[in-house]
């Protein structure tokens, strides 16, 4: 590659980024899943599109991909909440093993008696398109605001389903005969615990060094945080572990460990989500060729409606059996089993390893992701209001930024004061913050100004607080006490000078901005 290939690259390249956002604002005003403009674009620059661009290598299709999902689970996992995906694991854990088996099975019998195709063939689409996919699961759970009993069942699950999925495609894809089942599950089961194993690990690990090492620049920190979360997908990988596993359950420790400029963190991991989530969309669909999808429509959209209205309900209540949950949050779980780029990007696994039958097979998951996309994204949020399991906007709508102070072992809190927080009208005394805790400046209209304890607080307000090290946690959820419920939280049970009681709603709007923020 000379420098002018280079240049017009970083020109076509800067351009598809830049339509790309602008299609995000698109997105979000006609419901249409981004994913799919992403592919469009990708289609449009194609060979067959006005770019003419042609391109067909699957194997670097399949490691991009790998690399982009390496960084979408990533991001996920900074913006899971643990006490909101605690009580989901159990179900997440079942829907991963149990549910991918009879989805796996159901699809493929259907697509092998309903759509003519051969078994190696049915059981690799069974397998592919058995994973939810974590970028469509997270970003439809920015806009459709879930209870968080069920969006904790689907962050873990599209999280965890990666490993059973990826393990079964690359079984089915091998020359020969399929492995005995009682080998595939004994193969699943070792490779999801040493992910897990891998993942705590570097999560625990990676946090306690984030703690105890001051950074020269606050822009060091997401990266120090990203580099770790990379490191447990390696690491996990290279131990013959679920990669995809351990780096979603790094990340999600680090997430919850409350460390330095984590605000700015999930900001920067959110960026490298997006452009994640752009870059494989588009690869992909340059990848296909869509006068080939012609003879492959009618099977993609049987198999897909067998999937979609079969095997996934079912998968989802047989694995349920164990669990109390009510039929519309089961209905809500089958229904959001989105599939996105990752039965793609697994698609191309066959191809690289030439299976007969690979393109057919790659082609008919493309169609069935794409038009059931279409479908289950837009209607997600009208069957949630229909079940009546929509959840309203949470009243702690309150931001925390935290900087440490290491010669003076404290810490420099910023807070911003939301147009639905309760802390409006409260006045800086009535905030009772622990001893060794103090409101030291307040910007408010653009100006700054050192607050007395009369001053009235005001939505827009941006304090400042700084805190000693012993006290730091119990600022913050002094501050999110109050920010939940004014100036008599504490009172009346919503936390006091040591925050939010367990279970409390305190922290909520904490969890809720980490999901709106995660990609």
């Amino acid at each position: 590659m000379t420098v002018d290939h280079l240049n017009q690259l970083l020109l076509v390249c800067s351009l598809v980024l830049l339509i790309a956002v602008a299609a995000v604002r698109l997105s979000s005003r006609s419901g249409l899943p981004s994913l799919l403009i992403y592919l469009g674009i990708g289609i449009a620059i194609g060979q067959d599109g006005l770019g003419g661009v042609v391109f067909d290598n699957a194997e670097l299709t399949q490691l991009l991909g790998y690399a982009a999902l390496v960084v979408i689970l990533a991001e996920g996992g900074l913006g899971t909440k643990w006490k909101e995906i605690r009580p989901a694991l159990p179900r997440a854990a079942m829907l991963s093993t149990v549910g991918v088996a009879v989805s796996v099975g159901v699809t493929a019998a259907g697509a092998h008696y309903l759509a003519g195709l051969e078994w190696r063939q049915a059981l690799l689409i069974g397998a592919v398109v058995s994973s939810t996919d974590a970028a469509a699961v997270f970003s439809v759970l920015r806009s459709v605001p879930l209870p968080a009993r069920l969006t904790g069942v689907l962050e873990a699950e599209s999280g965890f389903n990666d490993a059973p999925v990826v393990i079964l495609v690359v079984a089915f894809s091998t020359a020969g005969p399929v492995e005995h089942w009682y080998t595939l599950i004994g193969e699943i089961a070792l490779e999801l615990t040493i992910g897990a194993a891998v993942g705590l690990a570097v999560g625990w690990l990676g946090a306690y060094g984030m703690r105890h090492v001051a950074l020269p620049a606050s822009g060091l920190y997401p990266i120090a945080v990203m580099a770790i979360a990379v490191s447990a997908y390696a690491a996990g990988a290279l131990a013959h572990g679920s990669g995809f596993l351990a780096v979603y359950l790094a990340a999600m420790i680090l997430g919850n460990a409350k460390l330095p400029h984590s605000p700015a963190t999930r900001g920067f991991a959110e960026g490298l989500g997006w452009i994640g989530q752009i870059g494989m969309f588009v690869l992909l669909g340059l990848l296909v060729t869509p006068h080939n999808l012609l003879d492959d429509i009618v099977p993609a959209l049987l198999i897909g409606m067998i999937l979609t209205i079969v095997a996934r309900p079912l998968s989802v209540f047989v694995s349920l059996l164990p669990f109390r949950m009510d039929w519309q949050e089961k209905t809500l779980l089958s229904w959001a089993g989105l599939r996105g780029a990752v039965p793609i990007v697994l698609a191309t696994i066959p191809m690289v390893t030439d299976i007969p039958g690979s393109e057919r097979v790659f082609n008919i998951v493309f169609v069935l992701v794409v038009v059931y996309t279409l479908i289950q994204g837009p209607t997600l949020p009208w069957l949630a209001r229909r079940l009546r399991l929509g959840d309203g906007e949470e009243a702690a709508d309150l931001g925390i930024e935290s900087a440490p102070l290491e010669r003076l072992r404290g810490h420099l809190l910023s807070t911003s004061i939301g147009p639905v927080s309760r802390m409006h009208g409260v006045e800086v005394g009535e905030l009772r913050m622990p001893a060794g805790a103090a409101v030291t400046l307040i910007v408010r209209d653009g100006s700054s100004f050192v607050p007395s304890p009369s001053t009235v607080l005001r939505r827009g307000d941006e304090l400042l607080v700084v805190a000693t090290d012993p006290v730091r946690d119990a600022a913050e959820r002094r501050l999110q006490a109050v920010s939940q419920g004014g100036k008599l939280a504490g009172w009346l049970g919503t936390g006091g000078h040591g925050g939010p009681r367990p279970g409390d709603s305190g922290d909520s709007g904490e969890r809720r901005r980490g999901r709106r923020s995660a990609g």
